[in-house]
Order: structure tokens, then C-alpha cells, then sequence
């Protein structure tokens, strides 16, 4: 077996971290918007634009950019 292949490569070693630094971003966007005080409910600080529609698009976007990282043939040279 030769030592010096990876059974990625290098492009789509690149493709599978953007496509991780996607998600990480995307899972950061919904994190926040607690209260310290438990008997109040902040509705609009917790369903707002940011989590519901943005968060999710990216982990998607991140999603698709890992199967096309995994099914991605380079072209041979």
C-alpha cells in the first residue's frame, strides 16, 4: 500500500472542511437568546429570523457541501 496517498484528496479535503466550518457557523447562529429569569418569555428573541430561517440554511449548505465533498470525482490529469 503507498504511504503517501490519502483516500481523500487534497481538494476535497477542502471541500469536507468548508463544509464543517458551514455547519459550526450555522449551529453558532442558533445558540443564545436565553433569559435569567425563568418566569419570562421572550418570543421574539427566541424565534427570530436568525434561528428559524438563517441557522438551518447554512447547516444545509454545509450538508450538501459534504456530499458533494464525498461524491466528488477529480478530473485524472
Amino acid at each position: 500500500m503507498d504511504s503517501g496517498k490519502f483516500a481523500i484528496p487534497y481538494k476535497n479535503l477542502i471541500y469536507v472542511l468548508a463544509g464543517l466550518a458551514l455547519m459550526i457557523i450555522g449551529y453558532a447562529l442558533m445558540t443564545g437568546g436565553g433569559t435569567d429569569d425563568p418566569n419570562i418569555f421572550t418570543g421574539e428573541q427566541m424565534f427570530s429570523f436568525r434561528r428559524i430561517v438563517l441557522a438551518p440554511l447554512f447547516i444545509l449548505a454545509g450538508f450538501a457541501v459534504e456530499i458533494f465533498a464525498i461524491m466528488h470525482k477529480p478530473k485524472a490529469k
